[in-house]
């Protein structure tokens, strides 16, 4: 028996009893919030809110009054109202905008959609607050039937290039970057694939050094975005003709993935492992560490409720939010003790870096009030909704799975468009999947199954919805537009809703790849 093993394993149960087990989500939810206006009081943001008076209200004895305060003195910001009017003074090098201090590291982000990067701040308070969530979620590990050994192995996190930009007043690049070089001294010895070749910025030649490398190492944790993982796998398998990963990793006992979701890629990804394995999901936004899957076999995240941010929910419907998915000036926001299970949320967050009721895009759903328990099943931007169809990104991985299952079919990737259609409204898929399937077939089951599981699907489709056409393309075309996009590899996501100029885009690159296809078959 592993003797390290065994004393990680005993400090982990040792340390297992956390506040939040104990406490009420609004108490700790109150005393978060609090202590971010507290903080902050000093800064120009919180001077021009009046922080202050804010805070008066914690002394009332109307439970909601304060956040009555908070939320009728500052209105809801996205990132461009956010950055125009506040974070363009941090990357001048301005102290005290938002949060007191200098803010020297910022994540660059472009989630799914947006061409241009956002600068989010990522400040010392919330690198801490993300090294502590981690180690928090390293203490649920307790709770698997884990071999002892399995804590003295490796863990590999894939994610984007470690290498920081610096212009002389700020660091910028990955969030996978920032906190890496903020790694504490005891992980050094379990990190891979070390500093040195996560620095490379060559998507193409971090494959290569990790895969020379994979031999050499004991892994028995992998972390990363599906897709690359996926890839990543099959190169090592594929390079060191292995039947699976495990002749390779034989102690490779945990997946923790998060980004997106991981039904769809489950079928194939198990194709390349040689025993089970634990998956473990997660919620790191650039914005802070959301929540984590405390428990084993269940498919919701416990949100993080007493690390440094204050979470609002809006619903998610017709009422707050138009069919192009902008928030209402009218809208509703509730604190956590007045959401409902199963009715869906978009996020608003305040936290430690200097956002202040933020709403990050994400749209989740509780299925645990009591303890807080999420999932997310969506973009507030990446829902169809031409014409209240409300087909939302959870329902598309439902269908996904159901339908590769029922064919026996390896989905990598997908997204779908809304177009317009005789007057009316039409969905296009784009399957990517290198098996041989009937594209009808495919897209008959993939409808029925929508049509099942959502009912106002069910109604356009005999209404305005009048039709559904799919493509099936090479897995590959996925990969390759997204690295003439500029974001191959790391923590970039395809996304599943392709509007605008970006379905202009992918539609010009499958024409130009198609063309140069039959051009190689001709000659």
């Amino acid at each position: 028996m592993a003797l390290l093993g065994t004393l990680l394993k005993k400090g982990i149960k040792i340390r297992e009893i956390l506040d939040q087990e104990y406490s009420s989500p609004f108490d700790l939810q109150k005393i978060e919030l609090k202590t971010l206006l507290v903080t902050a009081t000093s800064t120009d943001f919180g001077r021009y809110y009046q922080f202050t008076e804010i805070l008066e209200g914690f002394k009332s004895y109307h439970k909601h009054h304060f956040y009555d305060l908070f939320k009728n003195r500052i209105p809801v910001s996205d990132y461009n109202s956010m950055y125009s009017r506040w974070w363009y003074r941090n990357l001048k090098g301005d102290h005290h905008v938002c949060w007191p201090g200098k803010v020297n590291y910022f994540a660059l982000s472009s989630g799914t959609s947006e061409a241009a990067s956002k600068y989010i701040p990522v400040t010392k308070e919330m690198g801490k607050a993300i090294r502590k969530t981690s180690i928090r979620q390293i203490l649920t590990l307790s709770k698997y039937e884990l071999p002892d050994n399995l804590f003295e192995t490796g863990i590999l996190m894939l994610g984007g290039s470690t290498h920081l930009n610096y212009n002389g007043r700020y660091f910028s690049g990955d969030l996978s970057g920032i906190t890496t070089s903020q790694l504490p001294f005891w992980f050094q010895h379990f990190y891979k694939p070390g500093r040195k070749i996560a620095k490379t910025r060559n998507w193409e030649e971090k494959l290569k050094e990790i895969t020379e490398k994979a031999p050499f190492w004991d892994i028995g944790v992998i972390v990363g975005v599906p897709a690359w993982i996926q890839i990543l796998l099959e190169r090592i398998i594929s390079h060191y003709q292995v039947r699976n990963i495990h002749e390779i990793w034989p102690n490779l006992s945990i997946y923790v993935h998060g980004g997106v979701s991981f039904e769809p890629y489950k079928k194939g990804f198990e194709k390349l492992l040689g025993k089970p394995i634990f998956y473990i999901e997660t919620y790191l936004a650039s914005e802070g560490f959301v929540a984590f899957q405390a428990e084993p076999h269940r498919n919701s995240m416990r949100m993080v409720l007493n690390n440094g941010a204050f979470y609002e929910f809006i619903p998610f419907d017709e009422q707050n939010f138009d069919a192009r998915g902008e928030l209402r000036e009218n809208h509703e926001s509730l604190m956590i003790d007045q959401i409902s299970e199963n009715v869906e949320y978009a996020l608003v967050m305040s936290t430690c870096a200097g956002a202040w009721r933020y709403l990050i895009g994400d749209v989740i759903k509780f299925v645990s009030k009591k303890e807080s328990e999420i999932i997310i099943t969506g973009r507030t931007k990446h829902y169809l909704n031409l014409c209240g169809e409300h087909l939302s990104i959870d329902n598309m991985n439902k269908a996904i799975s159901v339908v590769s299952e029922e064919l026996n079919l390896n989905v990598r990737e997908f997204t779908v468009a809304g177009i317009p259609y005789d007057n009316l409204f039409a969905h296009h898929w784009y399957i990517g999947t290198d098996d041989h399937v009937d594209s009808e077939e495919l897209k008959q089951r993939i409808d029925k199954v929508l049509m099942k599981i959502n009912d106002d699907y069910k109604v356009e489709r005999l209404a305005a919805l009048k039709e559904i056409f799919l493509d099936v393309v090479p897995t590959r075309y996925f990969y390759q537009w997204m690295k003439v996009q500029g974001k191959e590899g790391g923590q970039n996501k395809f996304p599943r809703v392709i509007k605008s100029a970006q379905l202009q885009d992918w539609r010009s690159f499958l024409e130009r790849v198609s063309l140069q296809t039959v051009n190689l078959e001709a000659h």
